[in-house]
């Protein structure tokens, strides 16, 4: 288990941080960009959690943060280290089956969907986009194939998480094209 009794540390001062392996890297790496968008998501789905209260996705929520959390570890970790906390198939597949189940309920769509709706659905669509940002930080920083899938995975099961919440209420938000013109 992590332990911190002291949250200041000095040691980034200088403009590094450290990885899981004790090596520094520059805070502006592609790695660090990466491992910060994917933290960014995890704070955009809290703000989701916390707006849908005690909505059904809550658990799966959840489970997600946690997941999200194993994926910084990923990143965080060099290639190569021995018994290192990483994405596994089992979790993308995890999404996978939340995004058939969700998305089975869901009317077929018609046009783009707005990031708008019930209180809710705005907050994920948020958090979709900010993992589409984290995706491509972690492309750039050269992630693994499983961090990669699952970030993927993850902004199709919030993009349909959002449709849900939507249902539940007066429907998609649909983008018309020129309306305002």
């Amino acid at each position: 288990m992590v332990k911190l009794n002291k949250i200041y540390t000095r040691t980034g001062d200088d403009g590094t941080t450290g990885l899981v392996d004790g090596s520094r890297v520059s805070k502006a790496d592609a790695r660090m960009a990466a491992i910060g968008d994917v933290d960014e998501a995890n704070c955009a789905l809290g703000v989701a959690r916390a707006t849908l209260g005690h909505h059904a996705f809550g658990g799966m929520l959840a489970h997600i943060q946690n997941d999200l959390f194993d994926l910084g570890a990923d990143l965080a970790t060099p290639a190569g280290i021995e018994g290192a906390l990483r994405i596994t198939p089992g979790q993308v597949a995890w999404l996978e089956e939340r995004i058939d189940h969700i998305n089975s309920a869901l009317a077929p769509l018609t046009s783009f969907v707005l990031p708008a709706g019930a209180p809710g659905a705005p907050e994920l669509h948020l958090a979709r986009a900010v993992t589409r940002r984290a995706e491509r930080a972690a492309v750039a920083a050269r992630a693994g194939a499983q961090p990669l899938a699952y970030l993927n995975r993850l902004s199709d099961l919030l993009f349909v998480a959002a449709r849900a919440v939507n249902q539940s209420e007066a429907g998609d938000v649909l983008w018309i094209p020129g309306a305002s013109r």
